[in-house]
C-alpha cells in the first residue's frame, strides 16, 4: 500500500531562484545552442553563411561552395591569392538530427584524400567539421588520433568512399591512390564546436537580430572638428542658404556666422547632430545587417517630407521645422531603435540634405 510519506506536495522551484519580468513576456530564454539544433534547413544555410562572414579577418579570401560538385569543400579560407595553390583551410557544416558520427566523415575524408591526389586543390592546412548537433564523442576522440582516423579511413573506405565519393566512377584505393592516403598528414582533420561556431558569429553583424540580447553599448559620437570635413560640404552649403534666407543677405563662407550669435548656436548645434547621425551610421556598419540604417533614414524621410515640402516664411524655417519633425519619428520598426537618440534622428535629416533628398531652398520658393 502507498502510504503518505512516499507522497510530497507540489512545490515548483522558482526559476533560476527568481523570475523576472522579461520571463513573464517570452518566457524561459532558450540557449543559443539548443537553437541552433532546431534550425530548420533554411536556417542552417543562412546562419553558417553569416558565421562564415567572421572568418574574413582570419583569411585573404573567403568562399562558399555547394552542390554535387563541391568536391568536399563548403567554406573555403583563403591564406592567399594563389587560392587552392596555396595554403587554405575547408569548414564542412553538416546539418543532421544527431551529432556528427564517424560513419557521416568517412566520405568526406575520402573526397579531400582523392581530389586532393587528383590535383584539384593542394590539401588543406586544416579541415573542420561543424554540425548543427555538434559533435559526437566518438568522432572527437578519433580527430584527436590521428593514426587511428586514417587506420580507420582505410578500413571503411570500401563501404562509404568507393562509390560514394562521385556516382560517375568506383574509386578504389590501390595505387597511386592508396600512397597518397598513406602519406596523407591526418592531423588536419578537426572540429568546431557550436559554441566556438557561436563565438564566431557574435562577431558578426548578424548576431543580434539572429539571437536577441540587444545591441552592444554605443561609442560617444565624434566631436565635430573646427573646420567642416569634405563629407559636410553639401549639408553646410544648404544651412548657409537657409541662414541667409532668414538674414536677407548671401552668406559665403561660416565665418559670416560669427556675427549672428543665434544662428551660429544654431549652426554649431545642426553640425552636432549630424555628427550624431554618422556615428550611428558607423555602429550600424559594425552591429546590424547591410541596410538597417539605410531602412531607418528612409523612414525617417518619410515622416519629414511633407514638412519639409509645406510653405515655409524661409528656408531657416523650413529646416527647422523638419528637423523638429524628425524628433517624433519613433522608428520603432528598426532594429536600431534601443540605440537612437533625438540627435541622431535630427542628424539624419542633415545626411538627407547632404544627398539632397531634402531641400531648404526649393527653386519654386
Amino acid at each position: 500500500m502507498i502510504s503518505d510519506s512516499d507522497l510530497k506536495k507540489i512545490q515548483p522551484k522558482l526559476l533560476n531562484g527568481e523570475s523576472s519580468p522579461l520571463h513573464v513576456q517570452v518566457g524561459v530564454p532558450i540557449p543559443k545552442v539548443i537553437r541552433i539544433r532546431f534550425f530548420s534547413p533554411d536556417e542552417w544555410e543562412e546562419f553558417t553563411e553569416e558565421w562564415a562572414s567572421s572568418l574574413k579577418s582570419d583569411y585573404s579570401r573567403v568562399r562558399r561552395f555547394g552542390g554535387s560538385g563541391d568536391l568536399g569543400v563548403d567554406i573555403a579560407g583563403f591564406f592567399s591569392e594563389q587560392g587552392f595553390e596555396g595554403e587554405w583551410d575547408n569548414y564542412q557544416c553538416k546539418r543532421y538530427d544527431h551529432a556528427l558520427r564517424p560513419g557521416d566523415v568517412w566520405v568526406e575524408i575520402g573526397k579531400i584524400i582523392y581530389y586532393s591526389y587528383r590535383g584539384e586543390y593542394t590539401a588543406p592546412r586544416k579541415h573542420y567539421f561543424v554540425c548543427s548537433q555538434g559533435i559526437g564523442t566518438s568522432l572527437e576522440k578519433l580527430l584527436n588520433k590521428p593514426a587511428e582516423l586514417k587506420a580507420k579511413t582505410i578500413e571503411n573506405w570500401d563501404k562509404y568512399c568507393l562509390n560514394g565519393i562521385t556516382s560517375t566512377v568506383t574509386i578504389s584505393l590501390t595505387g597511386g591512390l592508396k600512397s597518397h592516403l598513406d602519406a596523407f598528414d591526418f592531423s588536419v582533420f578537426t572540429s568546431r564546436s557550436l559554441v566556438e561556431i557561436i563565438e564566431g558569429h557574435s562577431k558578426t553583424v548578424f548576431h543580434a537580430v539572429r539571437f536577441g540580447g540587444g545591441l552592444p553599448a554605443r561609442p560617444n559620437p565624434t566631436t565635430p572638428p573646427p573646420i567642416p570635413t569634405e563629407n559636410e560640404s553639401r549639408y553646410i552649403r544648404q544651412l548657409l542658404d537657409a541662414y541667409g534666407d532668414h538674414l536677407g543677405t548671401r552668406l559665403h563662407d561660416t565665418t559670416a556666422l560669427n556675427s549672428h550669435d543665434i544662428i551660429k548656436r544654431d549652426y554649431l548645434r545642426q553640425r552636432e547632430r549630424f555628427y550624431h547621425a554618422e556615428s550611428l551610421k558607423n555602429f550600424a556598419r559594425d552591429t546590424v545587417p547591410e541596410g538597417t540604417f539605410d531602412s531607418l533614414q528612409d523612414e525617417i524621410y518619410h515622416g519629414v517630407i511633407d514638412i519639409c515640402e509645406n510653405s515655409h516664411p524661409t528656408g531657416f524655417e523650413r529646416m527647422k521645422a523638419t528637423v523638429a519633425q524628425a524628433s517624433a519619428v519613433a522608428g520603432t520598426s528598426n532594429p536600431l531603435v534601443s540605440s537612437i537618440k533625438t540627435q541622431d534622428r535630427q542628424g539624419i535629416c542633415h545626411q538627407l540634405a547632404n544627398d539632397d533628398r531634402l531641400i531648404w531652398m526649393p527653386k519654386n520658393d
